[in-house]
């Protein structure tokens, strides 16, 4: 039986027709990914399911006595500590400790069991499990839950959330107010979950992983694709092609049919032949919608290139109000350089994006920019600083001085904000709008140096694929901080690890870290435990781990490189296969490219023997 039917659902917003007639049946167990564009009604539709919004037509059925959960939107607040307002959750937990205390002697026998069925004596261990797993470690979990950030709450009424072992649990975003460890660990937790889920999220990574199913919301209809969003893109790309071929099929038979009615329509002979076609073209299939709204687009402006290190820190040290938070930093940035930070919230990331975008200055140290330097900062808590009555024209004309009208329109256009919404009030926008706005003024100035904290927050799963292209096509420096382990993978080409007051690059890569991770949950253990008398085994496995790091990074420089030159071989043999390049008095050009097609060729050979000898030797460490 299913958990949940949805059947000819309509709902309407501010007159807006969100959903049209649509179906769909949840089975227990069943994971899926929710997807579609920013304002298709994604958010609205599980706030429907809960019973907070009403419905214009159709039906939401939920199983008889079936548990949901969700996040609640009120942030949680008091005085009592994170535990007990996780264990709060548990409704029927808490009823029955309340019914127990007054109960019966016949009516005690039956809550006792009940109790156990529900596990209700592990329920401060499971509670604690779960707050650790979202970054609360054992003193933060006593304390008073207004004590923390409006941020750091949210995760509270997460853990809550999955704390309350719920048939079928729903999660708008559920990322949004987490870092890259927590999100690993929310990851792993969806995948072991054995009840049904309904999530709202523009993380590939995190559609593929955890989820089995993906339903798309389109035109107001809900279409279900089985497998995770990787297939959902398979299969939705190879029905486009069907129906385009499709069309062109049908448009080639109309167009032969027509040419022949237009000829002979009027010919007395062939009158009764035009006529039989007229009714052929009428019977012709109709076309199924083939055109998608147009591709998202970014692109950053092109900095000026400027000579290395265009950034570098000498044992610098950056807090609030004198107190250090970040001591002893020697870093440095290069144009080419793209850095990902990880490390816990708390732990100073945003501190240092804000040491390096000019907007705290260094308690102690020496930190040295290039001339002529230009730094792009955006950051989500920016967006409480735009002027709700005011347009995007508004700002960016503010922030651009004497820039033109049309400059102005084109650095927004950049971002996707077209005439109508560079003129809407940015009260009115969406939140994946309003963070459009913010990079483009980020990077109105041509950055060399762009710095990202938590960007794709607010966007969807198309504008977020927009800004890994524009990262990719950027020439300047990146330095990202963000709870996306795939934008991490895509983007970066170093990390730096974040953590107990200072900053350090990392060898290893993400698969590393997770095991880093890993192990540090289990080190947490107590000490007469089973798992912590393991202790030494999982220190040489992760010193094993670490030895072989710089032969891992070897093996993927290496292949960075080959597949670069690779890139590089192909434009010069373009370019001598050009008969363009032989006329003239260009042979001086012949030669100097025949040379670097020798050279380029030179250094594929080393990379490849760079590779393979790499290779060869993590394969004999890790044999």
């Amino acid at each position: 039986m299913s958990l949940l039917i949805i059947r000819d659902l309509s709902i309407r917003m501010a007159g807006r027709l969100l959903l049209d007639d649509a179906n769909l049946a949840v089975d227990p167990g069943r994971r899926i990914g929710l997807v579609g564009r920013n304002g298709t009604g994604k958010s609205t539709l599980l706030r429907a399911i809960s019973g907070e919004l009403g419905i214009d037509g159709g039906e939401i059925r939920l199983a008889a006595r079936m548990r949901l959960g969700q996040v609640k939107q009120e942030v949680p607040e008091g005085p009592e500590s994170l535990v007990d307002i996780v264990l709060a959750g548990d409704q029927e937990r808490l009823n029955l400790l309340h019914e127990a205390e007054t109960a019966a002697p016949e009516r005690l026998a039956a809550i006792h069991d009940r109790l156990i069925t529900i596990g209700a004596d592990s329920a401060p261990s499971r509670a604690a499990t779960i707050l650790a797993g979202l970054g609360f470690d054992t003193a933060a979990q006593a304390r008073p839950v207004n004590s923390f950030s409006g941020g750091w709450r949210m995760r509270v009424a997460l853990a809550t959330a999955l704390f309350s072992q719920p048939d079928l649990l729903l999660l708008d975003e559920p990322t949004n107010h987490l870092d890259l460890e927590a999100t690993m660990w929310l990851e792993s937790w969806l995948a072991k979950f054995p009840g049904a889920a309904i999530v709202v999220s523009h993380d590939r990574g995190l559609l593929d992983r955890c989820v089995d199913s993906i339903v798309h919301l389109d035109h107001g209809k809900l279409n279900m694709t089985p497998g995770g969003y990787q297939e959902f893109v398979r299969i939705r790309t190879e029905r486009a092609a069907q129906l385009a071929a499709a069309a062109t099929r049908i448009a080639a038979q109309k167009a032969h049919m027509q040419a022949f009615v237009d000829r002979f329509r009027y010919k007395a002979s062939k009158a009764r032949q035009a006529q039989a076609r007229i009714k052929a073209i009428a019977k012709l299939p109709p076309l199924e919608a083939t055109i998608e709204e147009s591709a998202t687009r970014f692109s950053f402006p092109e900095p000026q290139q400027l000579a290395p290190p265009i950034l570098s820190l000498e044992r610098v040290s950056v807090g609030y109000g004198g107190t250090p938070i970040l001591r002893d930093l020697s870093l440095r940035i290069d144009m080419d350089d793209r850095i990902a930070l990880l490390g816990a919230n708390g732990n100073g990331k945003s501190t240092l994006a804000k040491l390096l975008a000019g907007k705290l200055d260094a308690l102690a140290g020496e930190m040295r920019r290039g001339n002529k330097l230009k730094v792009g900062y955006f950051a989500q808590h920016q967006t409480d600083e735009l002027t709700l009555t005011e347009t995007p024209v508004d700002h960016m004309q503010r922030a651009m001085g004497r820039a033109t009208v049309q400059h102005v329109r084109s650095q927004l256009a950049r971002f996707g904000l077209d005439v109508d919404r560079a003129e809407t009030k940015v009260g009115s926008l969406s939140g994946g709008e309003k963070a459009r706005l913010l990079l483009a003024l980020a990077t109105r100035d041509a950055p060399h140096l762009l710095i990202l904290d938590e960007p794709t927050n607010h966007l969807d799963i198309d504008a977020r694929e927009a800004l890994v292209r524009a990262l990719a096509d950027f020439s300047g420096a990146v330095l990202l901080i963000t709870h996306d382990p795939d934008l991490v993978d895509l983007i970066a080409d170093r990390l730096w690890l974040v953590g107990d007051g200072t900053v350090k690059a990392y060898d290893g890569d993400l698969d590393d870290y997770r095991k880093l991770l890993s192990e540090r949950s289990r080190s947490a253990a107590k000490p007469d435990s089973p798992i912590a008398g393991k202790r030494t085994d999982r220190r040489d496995r992760a010193d094993a781990r670490a030895a072989t790091a710089p032969l891992r990074k070897r093996v993927r420089d290496a292949d960075t490189r080959m597949t670069a030159l690779a890139a590089e071989l192909a434009r010069l043999e373009s370019k001598l296969a050009d008969p363009a390049l032989y006329g003239g008095a260009r042979k001086s050009e012949v030669l100097a490219t025949q040379a670097q097609l020798a050279a380029t060729k030179k250094l594929i050979a080393d990379a490849e023997a760079e590779w393979l000898e790499a290779s060869e030797a993590l394969e004999a460490a890790t044999a």
